[in-house]
């Protein structure tokens, strides 16, 4: 799960940096691995800053000043497989054709044989494990094709649709082709979100004559758009490419209809997406309260069926805050903040390893004795993934002397791996796989364990948009919409992506040795970089890299140059490498200055 944004500026005078970057650090929950941003100045030349970390630690005053341009587009990571690897930090690029700066939110399930298509039938080189760097590639390819000196819109809706009938799987897409504007396409199932917005341009010297006079933004989720000051939300359809230009939008829904039923990965309003976001017509928010109404109706259930009582209703801060406080009202039972938060510690879900999700368990929440010693309690979550995190609090409730300690969940038990971009790969990771409720209690030593029920999940949602007739449920039912995933496959899966595949391969490579740049800080701060007059490290002995997952495990455990320290698997220093490779700080852009 990552997070995508683009932006185009009516007013070519203006830098569209700033507006991304703010834009990034309220996508930032959808990623902490990496972030980056690439836009387009004059003559088509791009710049870029990326780097493994936060927002907030990959862009400052400098690195934006640096970034010329009044378009571009943004990323935030989230690793679906664990890696932090400098080399797949995004956006990626190609030169070939017209100069493509691509970013990509979900995950192909036919990335193995799309890579086999690039390299026997298109002979295009991919440096990186990333599917993204996949896709692109397909683009590119299809754009290739027309054979002409320069494209028009028709030829890229032409690319996209081939495109999509290419590619299989969960995605949203951003692109900016060099000088020309903006792209953003959804898959023809629209089960990863993307909106686009507008605004009208501030007047001044810069506006094209004769163009629209709008300044436009494509984002992940709505809350993007509220705080830049845009207006007209709307979502981009699934199987829908819309292209902006300084000139004119144009926009195409590329696929049937009736082959693709639009099913929205119903786990966005669950867990992931902002509750001040909307997602497809629907308010994240508004669909928590109705998830905490639904499930005080099944707790009071089965409270009554097992005799058992509740004196406090107690969240686990912070996603499952609204349905907490929904079903405490509910049942009239008092809801309190037991487990107070440290801001400064990341979401643990989407944190790299097993075990450094366990560490920070405590690290981010402490018990407060005083709304759990000689109480039963009852703990609502947004959802039971792994069981880490339940397991650790529940413990921390009983250490602050709860009576008794009931674990309610938002969320369905989730049985199944999630192929569109969300990391529960490994099905024998998942607590609720091959257990029941009573036996998925006595794994996270709660006294009882109380799930939401499927149907009154999808209701909760699907109220508030009747259109939507159908979501991806996949964790929950492990029906996939997208077809094309077997037993084999999620094998395949599993030995790529699992815990113990990641540590095996981590600790198996041999290590990369960068030999230390003797860059001075006049030649750092120069506006143009490249691999012939730039000092390159030399990498030694580096092991081939693992194919078909999205994003590989880091090669080197090391502390970054950020300062970065997430102890079992730390970011990738950045550094320069002799070639044009994704992720480098040369990748052939005319700026490819990295902090």
């Amino acid at each position: 799960m990552c997070g995508i944004l683009a932006l185009l500026l009516a007013q070519q005078s203006q830098a569209a940096a700033p507006e991304i970057n703010e834009g990034l650090s309220l996508l930032q929950h959808r990623g902490q691995d990496a972030a980056g941003i690439v836009t387009c100045g004059n003559k088509g030349r791009f710049y870029q800053c990326k780097a493994n970390g936060m927002v907030r630690d990959v862009f400052d005053v400098n690195s934006l000043a640096r970034l010329q341009g009044s378009m571009g587009i943004g990323h935030v990571r989230y690793p679906t497989a664990g890696s932090s690897a400098h080399a797949e930090a995004q956006p990626f690029y190609v030169n070939s054709p017209y100069g493509i700066v691509f970013a990509h939110n979900g995950n192909l399930i036919n990335t193995e044989e799309l890579r086999k298509f690039l390299d026997a039938d298109a002979h295009r080189h991919i440096n990186t494990d990333s599917d993204s760097e996949v896709l692109l590639n397909i683009f590119a390819n299809n754009l290739q094709k027309t054979g002409k000196f320069r494209i028009n819109e028709e030829d890229i809706f032409t690319a996209i649709r081939d495109l999509m009938a290419q590619a299989k799987g969960g995605y949203t897409c951003v692109a900016m082709l060099a000088g020309f504007g903006i792209i953003a396409f959804r898959d023809p199932n629209g089960i990863r979100p993307l909106g686009m917005c507008s605004r009208v341009a501030a007047g001044g010297e810069g506006v094209s004559e004769g163009g629209h006079g709008k300044d436009y933004c494509f984002t992940s989720e709505s809350v993007v758009s509220d705080a830049l000051g845009f207006e007209n939300f709307e979502d981009v359809k699934p199987g829908e490419a819309i292209i902006i230009t300084k000139q004119a939008v144009s926009r195409r829904i590329l696929t049937a209809e009736a082959s693709y039923p639009f099913a929205p990965d119903i786990f966005e309003y669950v867990y992931f997406a902002r509750p001040d976001s909307v997602l497809d017509g629907v308010s994240v928010y508004r669909s928590r309260m109705a998830m905490g109404d639904k499930l005080a109706d099944e707790v009071k259930r089965q409270l009554e069926a097992k005799g058992e009582t509740i004196d406090v209703v107690i969240p686990v801060p912070d996603t499952s805050r609204v349905a907490a406080l929904q079903c405490a009202q509910k049942l009239g039972i008092p809801y309190r903040e037991g487990f107070i938060k440290n801001r400064y510690v990341g979401r643990t879900f989407i944190m790299p390893g097993q075990s450094l999700r366990r560490k920070n368990v405590r690290r981010k929440l402490n018990a407060m004795a005083l709304e759990f010693s000689g109480k039963s309690v009852l703990i609502v979550d947004d959802s039971i993934v792994r069981g880490t995190t339940s397991k650790e609090i529940i413990q921390m409730a009983r250490d602050a002397g709860a009576r008794r300690v009931i674990m309610a969940s938002c969320a369905p038990p989730i049985r199944y791996s999630n192929v569109y971009g969300i990391d529960m790969p490994n099905r024998h990771e998942l607590v609720a796989h091959g257990r029941s409720e009573e036996e998925v209690a006595t794994e996270i030593q709660a006294d009882l364990v109380i799930y939401q029920t499927l149907p009154d999940l999808i209701d909760s949602v699907r109220q508030f948009n009747p259109a939507l007739k159908q979501f991806d449920c996949s964790v929950f039912n492990g029906q996939y919409v997208t077809g094309g995933v077997d037993t084999q496959y999620l094998l395949h899966l599993e030995n790529l992506r699992s815990e113990n595949a990641k540590l095996k391969a981590q600790a198996g490579k041999i290590p990369v040795v960068p030999v230390p740049r003797s860059d001075s800080p006049s030649s750092s701060s120069s506006p143009s970089l490249s691999s012939s007059s730039q000092p390159a490290s030399t990498l030694r002995a580096p092991a081939p890299p693992q194919q078909g997952n999205k994003d590989a495990p880091n090669p080197q455990s090391t502390l970054s140059a950020r300062g970065t320290n997430q102890e079992e698997e730390e970011g990738q220093a950045s550094m320069s490498c002799s070639g044009p490779m994704n992720g480098a700080d040369d990748i052939g852009l005319y700026n490819g200055w990295s902090r």
